[in-house]
């Protein structure tokens, strides 16, 4: 089984910067579609972004487009999440995922189409 483990949290003030990492064991990895997820405390884990397995199409929710940026590295098995002009709202733990299915057509958008998670690495943002 595929672990994943992020990297990259922290505390930063509004309208800052973050690079969130997410490095994957297994180079199966290569083959399937990977999100990135947050948790605001007392809300549900919700979609952020995904990329396809080839790195070729991604997806972003409507509240973080134009601001974050996902993108992955199949040679060194890591996913990216580059977070700018950050606002209070973007607070929570942050978790990267990996698709159920190889090499999915279209792109995964819900959590139930993730089967593998990581432990999550916080990000705080204060203003």
């Amino acid at each position: 089984q595929v672990q994943l483990v992020e990297s990259g949290g922290g505390s930063v003030q509004a309208g800052g910067s973050l690079r969130l990492s997410c490095a994957a064991s297994d180079r199966k990895f290569s083959g399937y579609g990977m999100g990135w997820f947050r948790q605001a405390p007392g809300k549900e884990r919700e979609f952020v972004a995904a990329v396809s397995w080839s790195g070729a199409r991604t997806s972003y929710a409507d509240s973080v487009k134009g601001r974050f940026t996902i993108s992955r590295d199949n040679v060194q098995r890591m996913i990216y999440l580059e977070m700018n002009v950050l606002k209070d709202e973007d607070t929570g733990v942050y978790y990267c995922a990996m698709d159920r299915v190889m090499t999915r057509v279209s792109l995964a958008l819900s959590l139930g189409e993730y089967d593998t998670w990581g432990q999550g690495t916080q990000v705080t943002v204060s203003s």
